[in-house]
């Protein structure tokens, strides 16, 4: 399996569980979720997918969050940059 689909996988199943919770605090908690415990990494990896691809594969509630998810800085900017 590709980094992209463990990665997408990764974010349908904590949409999976928003799905359970009301619908108005779907979106801001799947951002939580992915802001507090992915690494930037990561974040990257989701919006290449959301910009590059359309968001392929992604939960409905996931492409809800992604407005709210910190876009972290381009891998290449040195830390001092940040």
């Amino acid at each position: 399996m590709s980094e992209g689909n463990k990665l997408v996988r990764m974010a349908n199943q904590i949409a999976t569980f928003f799905h359970s919770q009301p619908a108005s605090e779907g979106p801001d908690g799947v951002a939580t979720h992915i802001n507090k415990f992915w690494e930037p990494r990561m974040r990257r990896q989701l919006f290449d997918i959301v910009d590059n691809h359309g968001g392929e594969g992604l939960d409905t509630l996931v492409l809800a969050a992604v407005p709210l998810i910190h876009r972290p800085p381009p891998a290449d900017v040195p830390a001092a940059a940040r």
